[in-house]
């Protein structure tokens, strides 16, 4: 597997009320040394439609998720070794979330929602598939294992969840605090457990001594962060957004970045588990953009309205690209494609180009009609909590002349550093744009001051076409682009008029 260099859930509050997003679970290796950790590149091992989600590790070589299938979730044993996956569970009158190894047992734990709403931790023999309740009457969201008869659990109370403390010899439970995170894990060479309290609209990560009660506060975890995992050495991991950060408790004063992962590779990082001998570590990521719109693409090719219309949010906007609105709403959308039916396909669509920079996913699509050719388009698809949240067509516009060539002479001229050949593509009136219609830059004049500046202060400036679609008097570029020594990846959409470059909107 190819190093990726050094750079700087289910249940929150109960699992009927959170929807099932689609999810996969990766894994890779983890190269150790005194000061960093390296990670080789990730591997899909769910790799199926749907949620897949709450990876922890049986051992050193198995790892347990819960996994979608038949329209419910059941247990999944996958072996790193082999790539081999078994199913462990198939409860017809329920599904199963976050599977533990039992300590001490050849047996797994699991929280099992009842298709009649109950919702309690379970007990499944690996050898027999046997299932057995645990703890009643607690409904539990997430557990960790302190020892064979002692869990600590998060258990839902109203619209939070508390810290449980259950000890299932003695038949007692005790609540230790209230309102904390979904992350329960063995804090490395002690007898404490770590956990995430939401006290005060913050995430504090806590230690706690199940036995004794006692809590300690260890550290601030940055806010857009719920999720950590401890390494055998006891350095922690979290992330921040796409980017997997460390930190050693003992040693350093801040976060770390480990490794940026980009949208195609890891979308959002969520549960994080780390194998006993500290070889692997196994995260969750919601599919990517682009997969959110190819299922949309798919959904409409087969005639499933249903299935196309959810790829939306609800209140998805529809426009013409910028701004200009064409509806709003699902209701709105189900009239527009109300004829969307498998018997009833007159209309297909053939995505021939795509460009994806962050959650946007810009199409260039083909569209027939009853097989015969009919038109070519471009939908820029802006992608959020998992669908769709906006929709802006480019319709091509025949006989016009080419755009290309003097997009293509501004950049040349750009690449030069050649001020006076850049500004000359653009119209006197040229206006720069963040998408999808903020104002930035009006007017040569300001044109002309902005670049020339940066023109003569970044010697290594340069870009290079990834992708390229040409579209009626448009032309959208993939650029990845070099100066002061970094580089980096951008979109921008380019209209042309009377020869003259007349707007750009940057695509960010």
């Amino acid at each position: 597997m190819k190093y990726l260099p050094f750079w700087i859930g289910l249940v929150f509050i109960s699992l009927q009320a959170v929807s099932q997003q689609s999810t996969e679970i990766y894994l890779m290796d983890i190269k150790k040394n005194t000061d960093s950790i390296q990670l080789s590149t990730p591997l899909n091992i769910s790799n199926n439609e749907g949620y897949d989600n709450q990876p922890s590790f049986l051992d050193d070589d198995t790892i347990l998720f819960a996994s979608t299938r038949n329209n419910q979730t059941d247990i999944v044993l996958y072996t790193i070794s082999t790539g081999i996956k078994t199913w462990i569970s198939n409860t017809s009158e329920g599904s199963e979330y976050s599977p533990l190894k039992i300590p001490g047992k050849e047996a797994v734990s699991a929280i099992r929602l009842d298709t009649d709403g109950l919702q309690r931790l379970y007990e499944y023999d690996l050898r027999t598939g046997t299932s057995v309740e645990l703890i009643k009457d607690l409904k539990v969201g997430y557990h960790l294992w302190y020892n064979d008869h002692m869990l600590v659990c998060t258990v839902l109370i109203e619209n939070r969840m508390d810290l449980v403390v259950v000890n299932l010899k003695e038949g007692t439970n005790h609540t230790v605090a209230k309102n904390v995170g979904r992350s329960l894990h063995q804090i490395p060479n002690s007898d404490l457990i770590s956990f995430v309290s939401k006290e005060n609209q913050t995430n504090t990560l806590k230690s706690l001594h199940p036995s004794s009660g006692v809590t300690k506060e260890l550290l601030q975890l940055l806010d857009a962060s719920e999720d950590i995992c401890w390494t055998p050495n006891g350095k922690l991991l979290s992330s921040f957004n796409n980017t997997l950060i460390t930190h050693n408790p003992n040693k350093e004063l801040k976060w770390d970045g480990v490794a940026f992962f980009n949208e195609e590779q890891i979308q959002g990082i969520s549960r994080l588990s780390v194998s006993p001998n500290g070889n692997y570590l196994a995260l969750v990521s919601n599919d990517p953009p682009s997969a959110i719109v190819q299922k949309k693409v798919d959904s409409y090719n087969a005639g499933d309205l249903d299935a196309f219309v959810n790829c939306y949010a609800k209140n998805v906007l529809v426009t013409n690209f910028p701004i200009d609105t064409l509806y709003v709403g699902h209701e709105k959308m189900r009239n527009n494609y109300s004829s969307l039916a498998p018997d009833n396909k007159v209309y297909e669509v053939y995505v021939a180009n795509r460009i994806t920079i962050g959650n946007k996913v810009i199409d260039q699509e083909s569209v027939k009609r009853n097989g015969t050719f009919q038109q070519m388009q471009v939908a820029l698809y802006e992608v959020d909590n998992h669908t769709i949240s906006s929709m802006r067509f480019i319709f091509d516009k025949p006989n016009l002349p080419n755009p290309e060539t003097i997009v293509q002479k501004q950049l040349d001229a750009y690449n030069a550093r050649d001020i006076n050949g850049f500004v000359d593509t653009y119209s006197e009136n040229i206006g720069l744009y963040n998408f999808p219609a903020e104002l930035r830059t009006k007017g040569q004049l300001e044109l002309r001051k902005g670049y020339g500046d940066y023109f003569e202060s970044t010697p290594d400036l340069h870009v290079e076409i990834k992708n390229r679609i040409v579209i009626g008097n448009m032309v959208i570029d993939e650029e990845e682009v070099t100066a002061n020594g970094n580089t980096f990846n951008a979109v921008v959409i380019y209209e042309v008029e009377n020869g003259k470059i007349s707007k750009v909107t940057f695509v960010r």
